[in-house]
């Protein structure tokens, strides 16, 4: 993995806003710093390539990145985008076995990496960092499981309007506003369909009034329609 010539985030080299070591007290925090390597990885550089041998887990301090997968014909399916305070690799840090997925930085992102044995050795010696681990991998799951059921039962159509309807719950307010404008290549990945697709019903929840683009964010003007749309199944 290569750095590039990324500008730092403005962020301190702290895991203090790391969810897995919340639990740690600040010597025993401090004491995983100074074993973790920094770094800054450039917007659309990975951080971690599918079925490598590295066993590093990377935390990520400042910026954001996506998990993705790239089928044999070059297909993008992307699983999961995180922010500040995430980890990823710590499967391959646990079991020793190959990577299962790539991840690749969205914006300059501030990474801390420990070796697996570091990783190893911080969570075994805290209980309450065992317990944070556990319902991490808890979360995982589920929200593997949401992914199969959604793509294995929901039209094209429906995963799109789930996808806008998920960005929006994070957004405050009766009319929630999505920053930035999501591309349709980036949401066609999430939904695996085509950009084609998410074209179409953007166009069409627009003309319906339910979504409006305003500058530079996607206002979505009707959850409640929205979200009666996702459940209504409509193959595509």
């Amino acid at each position: 993995m290569k750095a590039g010539n990324a500008k730092p985030p403005a962020a301190e080299r702290t895991l203090a806003g790391i969810a897995l070591f919340a639990p740690l007290g600040e010597s025993a925090r401090k004491a995983v710093e100074q074993r973790c390597r920094w770094q800054t990885i450039a917007a659309g550089r990975p951080i971690i390539d599918r079925d490598s041998d590295d066993t590093d887990v990377y935390f990520l301090v400042a910026g954001r990145a996506r998990v993705v997968i790239y089928s044999e014909s070059g297909r993008e399916v992307s699983f999961d985008e995180i922010g500040p305070g995430a980890c990823v690799g710590e499967l391959a840090a646990i079991d020793g076995a190959p990577r299962s997925a790539s991840v690749e930085a969205l914006a300059p992102t501030l990474l801390a990496t420990l070796p697996r044995q570091a990783f190893l050795d911080a969570v075994l010696a805290n209980a309450p960092a065992q317990l944070a681990l556990l319902k991490h991998l808890a979360h995982m799951v589920r929200h593997a499981t949401t992914r199969i059921v959604e793509l294995s039962t929901q039209g094209a159509n429906n995963r799109v309007y789930a996808e806008i309807l998920r960005l929006a719950k994070s957004a405050p307010g009766t009319r929630p506003a999505i920053r930035p404008i999501p591309a349709h290549g980036e949401i066609a990945a999430r939904v695996s369909t085509t950009r084609e697709t998410v074209a179409r019903v953007f166009s069409d929840l627009a003309k319906k009034k339910i979504v409006a683009r305003e500058k530079d964010q996607l206002v979505v003007l009707d959850p409640p329609r929205l979200a009666a749309m996702v459940k209504d199944f409509r193959p595509a």
